[in-house]
């Protein structure tokens, strides 16, 4: 199945502005559409006002934010969630975890995991969330500079 070509469009828009190369977090285009291909794979793009995107044509620059999930059985891993910086701090990161819940709801999931470099500031809106953390990964990410960074993974029930 070929994803949505401007669902593609929205999600790299965002991917290109939100993620800084030193830590090396963002996926290529191919990535991102070999993902989207598969059915357990899902995402939610939302403009800045953190309003749902539905699929379907319309300028890739109308994405402030996405989020990127695979679910399995009754639980679903946030793989990526970005927000583009001029929506930082607007509440739009926010709108997609709602959104994201409420999605996850709908498909049976009960838990919600994700994993996150040691010192991400996002790990105050996870917290915020419910987002507690379960595990690390000792030196689990490599920065473009090769320095290593430890991986955190985080569990919440949406039940």
């Amino acid at each position: 199945m070929t994803p949505c070509p401007h669902l593609l469009d929205r999600i790299m828009a965002v991917m290109e502005a939100a993620f800084d190369p030193a830590y090396g977090e963002a996926w290529n285009r191919r990535q991102v559409a070999d993902a989207l291909t598969m059915p357990s794979t899902h995402a939610l793009v939302v403009d800045a006002a953190g309003a749902l995107i539905p699929d379907g044509p319309g300028p890739a620059a109308d994405a402030a934010g996405f989020v990127l999930t695979r679910h399995v059985l009754d639980e679903e891993e946030l793989l990526l969630i970005a927000v583009i910086p001029p929506a930082r701090r607007q509440g739009v990161a926010a709108a997609l975890i709602r959104h994201l819940f409420s999605a996850a709801r709908d498909r049976g999931t009960t838990r919600i995991f994700l994993e996150m470099r040691r010192g991400n500031p996002a790990v105050h809106l996870y917290r915020k969330f419910g987002f507690e953390p379960i595990g690390e990964r000792r030196n689990y990410y490599r920065m473009a500079n090769g320095e290593r960074i430890d991986a955190i993974t985080f569990g919440c029930s949406i039940i």
